[in-house]
């Protein structure tokens, strides 16, 4: 029986990167053999817009019977005045749950011929290869009780809630160990434990999970000081492990390092590796509609999409040759585009790695 893949390709720039990746995945099917089948539906604003919700209840059940879903992005000032809890970010959260993705992987890799592009020196980033292990269905963006409310002075307040539970801990740390155990051997648990009791909880349970990887070294670090780290001395890091608030946060500060956020895929899984696959990037509405974003996190999402859930590794290395060509080529999308180098729109960027997929 042949792998089902689910297309979203979502908002603002989702529909045209996600173009140009599907138009790189049916190369690879073709090219490899690999028999699978694509359906496509909507997620977030789109969603709303066709189904009157961001995640439809039929959207929901075909994204369960899926062996993986590829995401383009979600969002849009179109929608900011609707209802919270019909945001398009909602169906996001929705289906992240719903589906038991619990783990977030976000590597954080620099392109040596990008080094230019980073925000900081190229000694200092010069062979960058971070991975971040988000916990992605726990913590303050589910968090209850949270409540928007006006007190009887007639001043507004609201409050988060950020919960997590030893079990949730306990199997987002085997994920970071695990990670660690293939590369580097090295894990840095990321939380905030001279304040709050749920990192106390956190580091707590981390330390009891490493008993169990004794060939990985295990270190701890708030996380203002890891952002900082970041930014000061990033290649001291392998994997990095953290909740899902503080992970949204410094996978962002880490995109960055590599010269663009367009450049970083990132992976949603369950318990049983099967998963959604989306950049790190937003919608970008401010550039929607004008074929100049940068498809390639949404590429080289479809690489980490045939690594993880399908078992296609020869494929998913051939898409990565395919983007670092087509980067040797100096082929670049705004973003990433400095002097030397050939600006190119998104369609061309597909076509190009479309091109050097079909030449390897």
């Amino acid at each position: 029986m042949s792998k089902q893949i689910l297309v979203l390709p979502g908002d603002g720039i989702g529909p045209e990167i996600m173009a140009e990746a599907v138009k790189v995945l049916r190369l690879a099917n073709d090219k490899y053999g690999l028999g699978f089948e694509l359906s496509f539906d909507e997620l977030g604003g789109a969603a709303y817009d066709k189904y009157g919700v961001p995640l439809a209840d039929e959207t929901l059940a075909r994204a369960r019977a899926a062996d993986a879903i590829l995401l383009g992005a979600v969002g849009g000032p179109k929608w900011d005045a609707i209802d919270p809890a019909l945001r398009p970010e909602r169906g996001l959260l929705k289906i992240r749950s719903q589906l038991g993705l619990f783990a977030n992987l976000r590597p954080a890799i620099l392109y040596p011929q990008l080094a230019d592009a980073s925000s900081l020196k190229p000694e200092v980033v010069a062979g960058l290869d971070i991975l971040i292990v988000r916990e992605l269905t726990g913590g303050i963006y589910f968090g209850q009780p949270r409540e928007s409310k006006v007190l009887e002075s007639g001043e507004r307040m609201a409050y988060d809630t950020l919960p997590y539970s030893e079990s949730e801990i306990r199997r987002i740390a085997r994920v970071g160990f695990d990670m660690a155990r293939v590369r580097g051997k090295k894990l840095c648990s990321v939380d905030k434990a001279n304040v709050l009791a749920s990192s106390q909880l956190w580091r707590a349970v981390v330390e009891e999970v490493a008993k169990d990887y004794p060939d990985v070294e295990l270190s701890h670090m708030y996380v203002d000081n890891a952002a900082m780290q970041l930014v000061r001395a990033p290649k001291q890091f392998d994997v990095m492990v953290t909740d899902n608030m503080f992970g949204d946060i410094l996978s962002d500060e880490a995109s960055m390092l590599t010269g663009s956020i367009g450049m970083l895929p990132s992976a949603s899984l369950d318990a049983n590796n099967k998963g959604m696959y989306e950049p790190c990037h937003g919608s970008a509405p401010d550039i929607a509609g004008q074929g100049i974003a940068n498809p390639l996190a949404t590429i080289l999402s479809v690489s980490m999409m045939l690594r993880y859930s399908l078992n296609q590794g020869a494929a998913a290395d051939a898409i990565e040759q395919a983007v670092s060509k087509v980067l040797d080529q100096g082929l670049r999308t705004g973003d990433i585009h400095s002097v030397g180098t050939t600006k190119v729109g998104t369609a061309a960027m597909g076509d190009a790695v479309a091109s050097a997929l079909r030449s390897l």
